[in-house]
């Protein structure tokens, strides 16, 4: 069995415009180990939210994937009919979105949020649900009494965690995990951060973490993915993306911000 649990290769992603077509993601080729946590890293408008959105086939038009492979676990994600990706997605695949603290249903409780998600993909009862919910509750640090609270009970960084919490819920062997701390003030988004990498040590699975911060990803992952202009322009471990960049952008992206001195949470760098 490959030690590789996700690969693209020579991913080709494209939007449709009224002007003709436009490349956002070109000839992308990269792999996520079993037990990885893998960074993308790169400036807004890069494309890495697109390659997540394509490896979960999510992609709506005017989005569409012209060409290349997705495999996970040596399956072809693309060309699964809908109802076997649809086993995959949440269940082995998880994700993050972007704000994702604002993603919950203002109007359904936090049980009935798992209940809803749990019993789609596992067929639990409503009492099952419930106490799978308070177990992760107490994974991500809640106090098990507010599972039947609602969303706006909530401060921005328990919402994030409760959401990373129901991704959690079903197992999945992937977690991406799209810019999941961009509304968080640091102190809380260092907190999240490090409550991933204890649960991924926990549990093993595999993280595809997208920002645009390479500081911050610095201190998480294994390895870095750096994308320009919808090319993945590096990949490397996190030492060698760190002091010894070899692309231009890479080195700009470091000088971009000013290097803070503190572990790393990932013990990716000694």
């Amino acid at each position: 069995m490959s030690n590789d649990l996700l690969e693209i290769r020579n991913l080709n992603v494209d939007y449709l415009l009224d002007k003709g077509e436009f490349r956002a993601v070109m000839d992308v080729t990269l792999s996520i180990g079993r037990g990885e946590l893998f960074g993308l890293a790169g400036e807004s408008g890069c494309g890495k939210s697109t390659i997540a959105y394509a490896i979960t086939r999510l992609s709506k038009p005017p989005a569409w994937v012209a060409s290349g492979e997705i495999l996970f676990d040596g399956q072809n994600l693309l060309e699964l009919p809908q109802g076997e990706m649809q086993k995959i997605r949440w269940k082995r695949i998880g994700m993050v979105f972007q704000s994702a603290m604002n993603s919950l249903n203002p109007l359904m409780r936090i049980d009935a949020q798992f209940h809803d998600v749990l019993h789609r993909h596992t067929g639990c009862s409503k009492s099952q649900s419930r106490q799978q919910a308070e177990a992760m509750f107490k994974l991500v640090g809640i106090p098990i009494n507010r599972v039947c609270d609602y969303p706006h009970q909530f401060s921005g960084g328990m919402r994030q965690r409760i959401v990373i919490a129901i991704c959690l819920a079903l197992r999945p062997e992937l977690i991406i995990m799209d810019e999941p701390t961009t509304a968080l003030d640091v102190v809380v988004q260092r907190e999240i951060l490090e409550q991933v990498v204890d649960l991924q040590r926990t549990y093993g699975f595999s993280v595809l973490f997208i920002t645009h911060d390479l500081h911050l990803m610095a201190q998480l992952c294994h390895r870095i993915g750096v994308m320009l202009k919808g090319e993945l322009v590096e990949v490397g471990d996190v030492r060698q993306v760190s002091q010894a960049p070899a692309h231009d952008y890479t080195r700009k992206l470091w000088n971009a911000m000013p290097q803070l001195p503190g572990r790393h949470l990932a013990g990716a760098i000694a």
